[in-house]
């Protein structure tokens, strides 16, 4: 495990001076370092070796350097090389913190390859790709340099509470300062009592990864002859029978040779903590503390299935464009095209088997964290405790063990999200991205804003390795290169088990709104289905993509929405703790009833989220057993499969979710898919629109009908002729991609163009406008008709910042995407360099 030598500690002169004195000024200049520090830096910085460190300074480990007023950083070797920096004096590298590379040369050229790409710098990447724990930052303390010397009479109020404090506690944090004096601003304080010469200023490096640690219990020395041992029970069997029934436990847990905790001890043998300390006192056990592990995978026995003709054809042509078998002798990325419930899991676990037949490690990217408990299960049936998580409901100690172990080698398998892209694989062989379309494996905020699908095709080919992407809806993109031999591809035309894929219907809300058949936002054909359906004993899935009681509230009498103080939204109100929140920036207020322009109690309910569906069901329903899946529901670390536990169970009845519940997820027993609003899909302003609702409203009828029984979909529309609700009834995914291939054509969108939005940002409206025009100038003096704007986009402030977009779009063919980037970038720093209080953020492919 890489971990800091101890705390780098210094003394140092008043705040705003560098300490140039822990090395000597007149050491050899002869090798200098650049390094990657976990900030926004557009360039890298350069720091001079000491001469006693040149052996140890190698790219890919940390270094602790000094940065701006005192802070120490550790940074990342980027490069050691001889150029002496021409803009600045360069300071002496403090310490070198690992005894081998944390980064390899791999992820250090995926992290430059990252940058470049998506516009961003290399201090961004580093923050997303190292967890916390492994990112550490020097803490600012203060310690008394003489107690007999101090003249008390001197001190004010707030100084002589600082003192009093490190008289007690010999030293103190920034934080605990300001603690003491209850005020946030703390340095004046601090320099002033620098200056008296009463404290010394220190900063040290702190580690905030701390291992696990048990307490373990041993046999005495003295006790482990056998002899010894049974004149032990014979006492004890009379005085003391439960140390006679612990001491049985301690034996049947040791035949497994692993050190024994006394958790496990008390669980084995139903004895307290109390017996286990009295057997200690005895010098009977000794006590120890051991490291461990904080993620635990069981091994079991292996499962085993047999593939049909169709995923073995699937598997051979994967294999075969892999040059894993077959032919080929180059590879390619390969598509795997499935229908949903086609038995895509298990061809990933034929592939995933070839890999470990290699030696080589596997990962195995989901688009949500939702996803990972059931995909999980069903790898583990297969590959036991080979198989690792990593996703961000992990604490930042539990990603610093799946880091460490996984550079040593340990773990063969990851499952995870977008950010397992950045895991120190050292044999990586196979990169599986499941449902390779969803808009999540989009990073939006903060930078770097990569795309976790094409970001893994980068990395694969670094490492040698394949890339297998599979789902039922493919991306334009994907599905075109496919077309086009770029990629390879497999098919899986036909549901598992032979069961039909899923009736789907349309339900006509206008029509039903007309007739006054509408109950409480659910048609009378949805209804009648749900009932059916609970009657026979099986489940419901419900579909609304907006979460909260309702979106949009109105005052009857003067026509007043209540909006977000921060952002140009409406504010989306939350019934179960009466709260109007804004879903951008958090903003929140309590909900009053009460019209706050008019002092009108008539408040209009437009539209309706999750929460409002599960009270409405509640009403309609009352003996129904309902459940909800959405970002509130889900906070907590076991959240996602708590709520996916009760319903695989059947303990839920019905459950209403959000965009979650479309994912890949399997359910046996649910034969009822009801979409509340496809039509909210279909308004959506954006050239995916289309795309989108098709995947989204597929991929959602997929859960229905999964094993024997065949299912069925109600989908609510007031547009039941909108051709691509047709193309969904039909199943028709070829259909839908030849209709929206033309439209992008003829307007220029992906596959056929890439797409970059520029984003400029301001709390000043004045300076925005000013400097939005003259930066759109600039472009297009070599973008030209390429771009589109400035302009205002849909929501034109959050956060406080008002905001304008510009669109670029550059051809596939006959463009360097690469210089045009460049001059993008140039044209952003003379603009920033002119306005100082503007922010732009340039987004790589942002759909």
């Amino acid at each position: 495990m890489n971990s800091a030598k101890g705390n780098l500690a210094y003394f140092r002169e008043p705040l705003e001076l560098s300490l140039q004195e822990t090395f000597s000024v007149n050491a050899p200049a002869t090798f200098f370092v650049d390094v990657v520090l976990p900030l926004y830096l557009p360039k890298l910085f350069t720091y001079r070796i000491p001469e006693s460190m040149v052996e140890e300074v190698v790219v890919g480990k940390r270094v602790a350097v000094q940065f701006g007023k005192g802070k120490v950083y550790t940074a990342i070797v980027f490069e050691v090389h001889s150029r002496v920096p021409s803009d600045y004096e360069a300071k002496y590298l403090q310490a070198v913190v690992d005894e081998h590379p944390l980064v390899s040369d791999i992820q250090i050229q995926f992290w430059k390859w990252m940058a470049e790409y998506y516009l961003c710098s290399l201090g961004e990447v580093m923050l997303a790709a190292l967890p916390s724990g492994l990112r550490l930052e020097s803490e600012t303390r203060i310690v008394l340099r003489n107690a007999d010397e101090i003249n008390y009479t001197e001190l004010t109020d707030k100084e002589y509470l600082i003192v009093e404090a490190l008289e007690v506690q010999k030293e103190l944090t920034v934080k605990h300062v300001s603690h003491i004096l209850e005020i946030k601003n703390v340095y004046q304080v601090i320099r002033s009592l620098f200056l008296k010469e009463i404290i010394w200023v220190k900063e040290e490096l702190v580690q905030t990864y701390k291992p696990k640690k048990v307490e373990c219990v041993r046999l005495a020395a003295a006790y482990q002859q056998d002899e010894a041992m049974n004149i032990l029970m014979q006492l004890l069997e009379k005085k003391a029978p439960k140390q006679v029934d612990l001491l049985l436990g301690f034996w049947q847990l040791s035949r497994v040779g692993n050190a024994i905790t006394k958790s496990e001890l008390m669980k084995q043998t139903g004895c307290t903590a109390a017996v286990i300390k009295s057997m200690v006192e005895k010098g009977i056990f000794e006590s120890y503390t051991q490291t461990t592990d904080r993620l635990k995978a069981e091994d079991n026995i292996p499962e085993t299935f047999d593939l049909n003709e169709e995923q073995q054809a699937a598997c051979d042509t994967i294999l075969n464009d892999f040059a894993w078998q077959g032919v080929n002798t180059e590879t390619k990325p390969v598509l795997l095209h499935g229908i949903t419930s086609s038995g895509k899991t298990h061809v990933y676990v034929r592939m995933i088997e070839e890999c470990l037949k290699r030696d080589k490690q596997v990962l195995y990217l989901l688009p949500e964290i939702a996803l990972t408990g059931q995909i999980v299960k069903r790898l583990r049936k297969y590959f036991g405790s080979r198989v690792m998580v990593s996703h961000s409901k992990f604490n930042e100690n539990e990603r610093v063990e799946i880091w460490n172990r996984l550079s040593d080698g340990k773990i063969d398998i990851i499952i995870g999200a977008r950010s397992a892209i950045f895991l120190p694989f050292n044999k990586l062989g196979l990169i599986i991205v499941d449902e390779e379309h969803e808009n999540s494996y989009k990073q939006q905020e903060p930078a770097p804003r990569y795309h976790a699908r094409d970001a893994a095709l980068v990395l694969a080919k670094m490492h040698e390795a394949r890339v297998l992407l599979g789902s039922a809806t493919p991306s334009m993109e994907t599905y075109y290169n496919a077309l086009q031999g770029r990629y390879g591809l497999a098919l899986l035309a036909q549901r598992f088990g032979g069961v039909s894929v899923p009736i789907i219907e349309l339900a006509d809300t206008a029509y039903e709104r007309k007739v006054q058949s509408l109950k409480l936002n659910f048609t009378k054909k949805l209804l009648d289905e749900m009932e059916h359906a609970l009657e026979n004993g099986k489940q419901v899935i419900l579909f609304q993509n907006r979460r909260g009681f309702v979106p949009l509230m109105e005052c009857a009498t003067c026509g007043t929405i209540p909006k977000c103080q921060h952002c140009d939204i409406s504010l989306t109100w939350h019934k179960y703790n009466n709260t109007l929140k804004c879903h951008y920036c958090g903003y929140r207020e309590d909900m009053t009833g009460t019209c706050k322009a008019c002092g009108n109690h008539d408040l209009k309910l437009k539209g309706f989220g999750t929460e409002k569906i599960e009270e409405d069901l509640t009403t309609l329903m009352p003996n129904a057993r309902i459940a909800r899946l959405d970002s509130e529901t889900t906070r907590s670390k076991k959240g996602h499969e708590k709520i996916i536990g009760d319903l695989e169970d059947k303990k839920t009845d019905i459950l209403i979710g959000t965009q979650m519940v479309s994912k890949g997820l399997d359910f046996e027993n649910v034969t009822l898919v009801g979409i509340m609003n496809a039509d909210q899909l279909l308004h959506f302003p954006d050239f995916r629109a289309n795309e989108r609702s098709f995947q989204m409203l597929i991929q959602v009828a997929g859960r229905a009908g999964r094993r024997a029984t065949q299912g069925k979909v109600i989908i609510q529309t007031a547009l039941p002729s909108h051709p691509i609700l047709q193309l969904v009834i039909e199943h028709n995914y070829v259909g839908f991609f030849h209709h929206e291939l033309k439209e992008r054509e003829r307007f220029h969108y992906p596959p056929f163009y890439r797409v970059i939005r520029i984003m400029l940002k301001s709390k000043d409206q004045h300076i925005l406008n000013e400097a939005s025009e003259e930066y759109g100038n600039l472009l297009r003096t070599k973008l030209g008709s390429r771009m589109l704007g400035p302009e205002l986009p849909i929501i034109s402030r959050i956060q406080d910042y008002y905001q304008k977009q510009i669109l670029v779009k550059l051809e596939r063919e006959g463009t360097s995407f690469a210089s045009l980037k460049k001059f993008i970038k140039q044209q952003t720093e003379t603009i920033l360099g002119k306005h100082k209080k503007l922010i732009i953020i340039a987004d790589v492919d942002p759909y």
